[in-house]
């Protein structure tokens, strides 16, 4: 065997390991059902898409919703960081898919959100295509920004006239 052969060699060995590790981490065409529950009435749901999802997933329970003030005002937040709503999701299940959800990851929990003091928003989940359940204000499914490095960071606000931050109850919080 020549030097200039063992790198191809390595190659073809390496390539399809890869391709294989990548293949396991897609469950695209999985349906998946959930039970979310929404002031106390439970609901249960089936879907099936081919989206993809960068969550920022508690672990053991569900996650903390709270309210933090910032310069738009009081804002949702989890773990710090700032919650976004996206009005083409118009108020039911997340249309935020592939490259989309790698710059606005979902909020997910493995439990019941937990609504902090002054969260007057009604907070769910509802069922994503990979299995996860993702936070909702209002029936507005809640994401963060990939551009906000620090807590209290608003940096998505207004983005393309269809990123905003949520109000307390829900609401979009519209400056434009």
């Amino acid at each position: 065997m020549t030097l200039r052969s063992r790198p191809l060699r390595l190659f073809l060995l390496v390539a399809p390991l890869a391709l294989l590790a990548a293949a396991c981490g897609d469950d695209d065409d999985d349906t998946s059902t959930a039970t979310t529950a929404a002031g106390g009435a439970e609901t249960t749901a089936t879907t099936a898409s081919s989206e993809t999802t960068t969550t920022a997933a508690a672990s053991g329970g569900g996650v903390a919703v709270d309210v933090a003030d910032s310069g738009l005002g009081s804002i949702l937040v989890s773990e710090g960081r700032t919650l976004y709503l996206f009005m083409p999701d118009d108020g039911g299940p997340s249309t935020c898919v592939d490259a989309c959800a790698d710059t606005w990851p979902a909020l997910v929990t493995e439990g019941a959100p937990e609504a902090g003091d002054g969260v007057d928003a009604a907070l769910a989940t509802a069922p994503r295509a990979d299995g996860t359940e993702q936070v909702t204000a209002e029936g507005w499914p809640l994401y963060f920004f990939s551009g906000d490095a620090a807590a209290g960071d608003v940096n998505g606000q207004g983005i393309g006239g269809v990123w905003y931050v949520v109000a307390p109850d829900g609401t979009a919080i519209d400056t434009d």
